[in-house]
């Protein structure tokens, strides 16, 4: 394992001591921010697990963490969408990082799921009226008898468990590659644009 690692992660990649300039850009700063949107979901998550439905809904203390959870939830998706977005326009897939983008929108799609799960669980009537009007387009799907919305303890068991451990295995093959690649540099200026440049200085 450590050769391995040390053939396809040299420590000078899983470590840099070093990053060029351009990642000083904001556009380098998204993923990071979705990162510590998850990394605060599963804090605030862990909490409202250990304390319950009824805490969450009744005690002023389990409404703030309930709330912090949600505006977590926000953030997260926010950024993660916004460090797609940014990564598409960089074409983030150049130089052997087809699997690193690949893996992005995995990780994307994953925690839609976990979001849709995450609504059931709030055990609430918007939790209701979301399982009842979602059931029938699982039904349609064909998975409605393995993925059932109106099941709460299936809900509950996918959105801090299951999904979660995904996520975060996810994350950390997604990471290993981009710091298996380093980060994507950004696009080469068109020779038309260095002349315009040029011209305006």
């Amino acid at each position: 394992m450590r050769d391995w690692m040390n053939d396809n992660i040299p420590m000078e990649h899983l470590l840099p001591d070093t990053l060029p300039t351009y990642v000083n850009s904001y556009v380098y700063m998204f993923g990071i921010l979705t990162l510590g949107s998850f990394v605060w979901l599963i804090v605030t998550g862990t909490i409202l697990a250990i304390f319950g439905p009824e805490w969450w809904h009744v005690s002023p203390v389990g409404h703030f963490f309930n709330s912090m959870h949600f505006w977590g939830v926000q953030a997260f998706f926010f950024f993660m969408v916004l460090h797609l977005w940014a990564q598409f326009m960089m074409a983030a897939w150049r130089g052997g990082r087809h699997w690193t983008w690949i893996g992005g929108w995995v990780l994307f799609l994953v925690s839609i799921v976990g979001g849709l799960t995450g609504y059931l669980s709030q055990n609430n009537f918007d939790s209701q009226w979301i399982g009842v009007q979602g059931k029938d387009a699982m039904n349609a799907t064909g998975i409605g008898g393995f993925f059932n919305l109106l099941n709460f303890g299936q809900m509950y068991g996918l959105h801090i468990f299951v999904i979660p451990f995904v996520l975060v295995m996810l994350l950390v093959v997604h990471i290993l590659l981009v710091r298996k690649h380093g980060v994507v540099e950004p696009l080469p200026l068109e020779k038309g644009a260095d002349v315009l440049h040029e011209t305006d200085q």
